[in-house]
Parts: structure tokens; C-alpha cells; sequence
């Protein structure tokens, strides 16, 4: 498989990652109602349940459901940010259609992508606290950035192998 067919697929692989990410949100009262009915969370069950690692997060999934879905009955226009948070998902896949036709002019955009996974951080650690999120998805919501990173610097690896390709034959 030749250096820069590797490329593309790490970048395809990438975009679709974002794209997932991003479609997800439209629907997350439903997906919440999904989860909640697989796993039976209600307050019942979570009552229920002994002190366990997975009961804080049956009873913060189940606060968030409720949050949303009284939320969008008596505020749907709120969950226009929602749309927004998937539509830059979207966006941001999209730009990666440039170091996918021309990985080489286009390298920034991996660059960009590596610190917009770094950026993650920050933000998940300042911003959790503050909006009552608990560190234990302050850490799911890191592990994006953590496990973002990692095709994002191969291909980056791969890009200057590939320069070396180019220049060669050049």
C-alpha cells in the first residue's frame, strides 16, 4: 500500500469519526430515551442498586435525560446548540477533504486537527467544574482528544515520509 493511500484512509477514517460525532447530537433526547430504556435506568433501579462504580453513572445519565427532555418541552429553541455543535462537526470534517486531495499543501489542516484535540483538555477541565459535569465523563469527553490525536500524528509522520517520496521522484 503506497504512503499516500495510507493517508487517505487514516483522513477518511478521521472524517467519518467527526461526522459520527457530530450526527449524534441531533438526536440525543432520543438516543437518551434509547439508552435509559436498554439499560432500565429509571430512579427505581437506580435506587436500587448498591453503592457501585456504575450507579453514578446510571443516576447522571438519568439527571441528563430528564434535564433535556424538560428542557426541549419547555425551551426546544435550546436545543438549537445542539444543531450547531453537529453542524461544526460536520464542517470540520469537511476541511479535511483538502489534505486528503493534497496532503502536502494541506498539512496545517492535520496540524490544526492535532491542536484542536490538545484544545480538548483545557476546555473539559475548566469548563466541567463549572457546568456540574462529572470528572468521570470530564474524562470520557477527553478521551475524544486523547484518541483523536493518535491518527492525526501518524499522518503526520506519513505526510513527511511521503514529502520525501515526492521530493525524490521529483
Amino acid at each position: 500500500m503506497t504512503t499516500l493511500k495510507k493517508i487517505r484512509i487514516l483522513i477518511v477514517f478521521y472524517m467519518v469519526a467527526l461526522v459520527t460525532a457530530g450526527v449524534t447530537a441531533f438526536p440525543v433526547e432520543c438516543e437518551l430515551n434509547l439508552l435509559c430504556s436498554i439499560f432500565s435506568i429509571d430512579p427505581n433501579t437506580i435506587n436500587q442498586m448498591k453503592e457501585n462504580s456504575i450507579q453514578p453513572l446510571f443516576s447522571w445519565l438519568y439527571e441528563v435525560k430528564v434535564g433535556i427532555t424538560e428542557t426541549n418541552a419547555k425551551y426546544p429553541y435550546l436545543a438549537y446548540g445542539f444543531d450547531w455543535l453537529a453542524y461544526a462537526h460536520l464542517m470540520i470534517a469537511a476541511l479535511f477533504v483538502g489534505p486528503y486531495r493534497d496532503p502536502i499543501k494541506n498539512k496545517w489542516v492535520i496540524y490544526w486537527g492535532m491542536f484542536a484535540c490538545v484544545s480538548i483538555f483545557p476546555l473539559a477541565f475548566i469548563c466541567g467544574p463549572i457546568r456540574s459535569i462529572p470528572f468521570f465523563w470530564t474524562l470520557v469527553d477527553c478521551s475524544f482528544g486523547l484518541f483523536g490525536i493518535i491518527p492525526l500524528w501518524y499522518c503526520t509522520k506519513l505526510i513527511k515520509q511521503y514529502e520525501k517520496e515526492v521530493d525524490a521522484n521529483e
